[in-house]
């Protein structure tokens, strides 16, 4: 197996004169499921667009299981992709949906499709368009995994959906994973959700990435720091990611390099959508807001 289910290097697409991504490197690890967060249009579905070769890069190159999506059409049957709007005919019912992507997929397995939808009850005599969003999500995901790929691509599969059909989307996700060792990549805006299913993060940012890493060693390296109003360096600070200062006080999300010893310096484990809103928002956004939002969920320390 390929040690990399997609690889980015200096990639980039434009569209007219607005960069949708731009000089994006990355690596994701096989046999893993990545998280890819990002405001819209941030890139993540351009991302994904690219590496099932839906478009073509203005700069840099992408590999999905060690292959150019464009140069070899065999690596795609090696891929599952749901879209964000799950293209499914609404005229069809679920059965010859099935059966549509029995004819299209050469490593099709059917009793896998059918075995998932029935232990979900959905009739396969149902028409697609009189299904819930919750039953189209599960249909989408059970075609996508009876190609029996090794990389999952999904591209905000849970956004439509409520909060149950959530849990059962992504039970259903994660017992595949267990099963079969798939690789997958799922954007989504909701990081409490990612947190439950996801070892490897990937936050976009206008275009570029921000931060790629396994989930546990960002969050053994990230502490929210707060104390006396300070301009200079701390020690086993490597990196401020974002901060907020007043006339007393600064509080501050950080990436160490080393225990932060400052006796007059309070330090706090963070949790995945604490890191990801820091990263969002960033000392050079605009926005403030993410690290407020950090600072609500603890007490406020020195006030």
């Amino acid at each position: 197996m390929n040690p990399t289910a997609l690889e980015a290097a200096s990639l980039g697409r434009r569209y007219g004169g607005k960069w949708a991504l731009r000089d994006c490197s990355l690596s994701l690890p096989t046999a893993r499921v990545v998280a890819l967060v990002g405001p819209n249009g941030a890139g993540k579905t351009t991302l994904l667009h690219l590496a099932t070769g839906l478009l073509q890069p203005t700069s840099g190159s992408i590999r999905i299981l060690g292959e150019m999506p464009g140069a070899n059409p065999d690596i795609l049957g090696r891929v599952g992709f749901v879209a964000q709007d799950m293209p499914l005919y609404r005229s069809f019912t679920v059965s010859e949906m099935l059966l549509l992507g029995e004819k299209m997929n050469r490593t099709w397995d059917m009793n896998l499709a059918l075995d998932r939808i029935e232990s979900l009850d959905i009739p396969l005599t149902q028409k697609i368009g009189t299904l819930s969003g919750g039953q189209r999500s599960q249909v989408s995901l059970g075609m996508a995994l009876a190609k029996r790929p090794e990389l999952l691509l999904l591209d905000e599969p849970l956004a439509s959906l409520d909060p149950l059909a959530r849990r059962d989307f992504l039970s259903a996700l994660m017992e595949s994973v267990a099963d079969d060792g798939v690789s997958v990549v799922l954007s989504s805006h909701l990081v409490t959700d990612l947190e439950r299913v996801c070892d490897h993060l990937v936050v976009l940012r206008n275009g570029r990435v921000a931060v790629d890493g396994e989930i546990a060693s960002l969050l053994r390296s990230h502490r929210l720091v707060s104390g006396p109003r300070h301009t200079g360096s701390l020690n086993g600070v490597g990196q401020v990611i974002d901060r907020t200062d007043t006339d007393r006080q600064t509080i501050a999300l950080v990436r160490t390099d080393g225990p932060v010893l400052d006796p007059a310096w309070e330090v706090g484990n963070v949790d995945l959508e604490e890191i990801v809103l820091g990263y969002l928002g960033g000392r050079d956004g605009s926005a403030e807001q993410p690290l407020r939002a950090v600072k609500k969920s603890r007490s406020e320390v020195g006030s």
